[in-house]
């Protein structure tokens, strides 16, 4: 079995090779509680997966007239207007700036419930997630990408919405005490306070939350990539500031924290506990699941590739981060991942139009178009 050492768990600028081995360097912690827990580990191969459907539970747009349809291999559904079993109108579907992807999963006659992300706010959360049909009781995890509150801002509504509900000690991985600390918007077009992750909601809804800091198995299923090196052209843009220390009980502890961040009371984002997730779909590859990809899509398929041992890339799914860059980036964007030989591509949040046009000319059979509520059906 290969093995791997990074020098030091906050120099994530360096992705470390050997594949499933990389699961060894997991640390885990149980937040609160002040024991330490472990996120279960991989020794060999990550799992091959028969099935994987992503639902898209909130994005920026839905279009609730577009016809479901076959690509190839994949199955699309649009979910439409909610309605349906004789009823009038009601509640529909709540587009909003964030995200939340819902992934279920199959492996024989096995099923895993995986919730990645959680929106802006709760009732577009809450209402969206009763809305397809997710069960809450059913979830075997929860993701957060980053401390984003585009990514967040659902959370703590829906947890206590679910009070009761949800599988004791249910873990919710993230990829470090950054996730925790105040930020402040600071790109255009407004500057103002961006929130924190309410470490206090957590406790009271009894989750486990995990430090993942390196790649953790999800589910039995799937697995984050552990934090995301930036090992391609991609160059980081920092639209926010994170706060260091802790005030009335928010915020992140320094002393948790790399050790060249303990001593600053702001400083610019720089996303090292951003990951993503990814699933191995039997005979088709990976499906990488990015969320904002603040370091580069690229650079977080690169991470997933690393952490499982494996080269071909199914399907990319997410935000690419993409608005803020120029014509020429985005172009390299677009030829870096057609030089990866991505089945599919389907970008949502954050990655701008832009991006989907010119993808459009130039992959247009690898392009995938997506709404709030579109479920995306991989089969082995």
């Amino acid at each position: 079995m290969l093995t791997c050492q990074c020098n030091a768990i906050h120099r994530r600028d360096v992705v470390c090779g050997g594949g499933a081995a990389l699961f060894s360097a997991i640390v885990a912690t149980l937040i609160g509680s002040g024991k330490p827990v472990r996120a279960e580990t991989i020794a060999g191969k990550v799992p091959e997966i028969d099935r994987v459907a992503v639902r898209v539970v909130i994005d920026s747009y839905q279009f609730a007239v577009a016809p479901s349809r076959k690509v190839s291999d994949i199955e699309i559904e649009h979910f439409g207007w909610g309605i349906g079993g004789g009823k009038p109108p009601g509640k529909t579907l709540i587009s909003e700036f964030g995200l939340s992807m819902h992934v279920e999963s199959r492996r024989g006659t096995e099923t895993r419930h995986v919730l990645v992300d959680f929106g802006f706010t709760p009732d577009a959360l809450v209402n969206n997630a009763n809305l397809v049909g997710i069960d809450p009781a059913a979830l075997d995890a929860l993701v957060l990408s980053h401390g984003h509150y585009d990514h967040f801002g659902g959370l703590a509504g829906f947890l206590k919405e679910n009070n009761g509900k949800l599988k004791a000690k249910l873990p919710i991985y993230v990829g470090g005490e950054e996730a925790f600390c105040s930020r402040e918007w600071t790109a255009p077009p407004v500057r103002g306070d961006f929130g924190a992750l309410d470490r206090k909601a957590l406790e009271g809804a009894d989750v486990a939350v995990t430090y993942a800091a390196g790649p953790a198995l999800v589910a039995d299923h799937g697995f984050t990539t552990g934090h995301i090196g930036q090992t391609s052209f991609e160059k980081l843009l920092s639209p926010s500031a994170m706060k260091i220390g802790v005030d009335g009980g928010i915020g992140c502890y320094a002393d948790k924290l790399p050790e060249d961040e303990r001593t600053k009371a702001v400083i610019p984002d720089q996303f090292r506990h951003e990951i993503a997730t990814a699933f191995n779909l039997k005979g088709r590859g990976l499906i990488v699941l990015t969320s904002c990809s603040h370091r580069g899509v690229v650079n977080a398929i690169k991470q997933a590739q690393a952490a499982s041992g494996i080269s071909k890339v199914h399907a990319v799914i997410g935000g690419f981060h993409l608005a803020p860059y120029k014509e020429d980036y985005v172009r390299d964007t677009i030829t870096a991942l057609k030089g990866i030989d991505i089945d599919y591509v389907v970008p949502l949040h954050c990655t701008g139009e832009p991006f989907y046009e010119m993808a459009k000319a130039e992959m247009p059979s690898k392009l995938l178009r997506s709404y709030t509520g579109t479920r995306f059906i991989f089969a082995a």
